[in-house]
């Protein structure tokens, strides 16, 4: 039997905005709040790392580095296990509450019932990323891991691949390959706002460009690609 599975990237795909940096604040506000003072600091850092990545002239993965550095300054050297979960519900709550476009919770209902298998694929991080999966009803969430401490803490650190772009297609294909789901058996949608979800976008049997940047509306557009305007 063909099983049917349904991918959404999350930031501004379904939620309206990114939420790295609100999830930043948020954090920093419950856990830290003189840290509060440091935003700006971690904004010129993100700034600088994303200039140089986008010259060539370091070779990590600027975003990677970005979210690494955002969660050193801002919360600290580890996060307590307790801590972390109660942030990422905390914020998956706050995000599900008024933050999403309601035409993608309806896309995600209408989805569900036709029996479709719901994953979320996203380079946004771990900590809130399953939180939000799981107040959504998703089956499944893929997105950039965070280190744990041998005590569970998590530390300002991502092993491994940041869920963007062609990682992001790879780490899609490792879920499925870890669960024995053959790809000739199933029929896959993909919907994302971004062009860099274009490898998984071209890979998927439908493709759907949702709220779409330039970039990515006009590969669509020569893709043959529906655009979904959501509010």
């Amino acid at each position: 039997m063909m099983q049917r599975i349904s991918i959404y990237d999350m930031d501004k795909t379904i939620t309206r905005k990114a939420t790295f940096g609100p999830f930043l604040l948020f954090a920093t506000r419950t856990l830290h709040p003189a840290r509060l003072v440091l935003f700006p600091v971690f904004g010129g850092v993100a700034l600088a790392l994303w200039l140089l990545g986008k010259a060539e002239l370091i070779e990590t993965d600027y975003r990677k580095a970005i979210k690494t550095a955002g969660l050193r300054i801002m919360l600290g050297r580890k996060i307590k296990p307790e801590d972390a979960d109660r942030l990422g519900r905390a914020f998956a709550d706050h995000i599900v509450a008024g933050k999403c476009h309601a035409q993608a919770l309806e896309q995600i209902e209408r989805d569900r019932a036709e029996g479709c298998r719901l994953v979320l694929a996203s380079a946004s991080n771990q900590l809130y990323v399953r939180a939000i999966a799981d107040r959504l009803g998703f089956d499944a969430a893929i997105c950039t891991r965070n280190r744990l401490a041998k005590d569970g803490a998590v530390l300002p650190a991502i092993p491994g691949r940041n869920c963007y772009a062609h990682a992001k297609l790879e780490m899609v294909r490792d879920w499925m390959s870890a669960r024995k789901i053959d790809r000739k058996a199933s029929h896959i949608r993909f919907y994302s706002d971004h062009v860099s979800d274009a490898p998984c976008l071209g890979w998927a049997d439908e493709a759907f460009a949702t709220n779409p940047h330039p970039p990515l509306r006009k590969l669509a557009g020569r893709k043959g690609w529906p655009v979904l305007d959501w509010v």
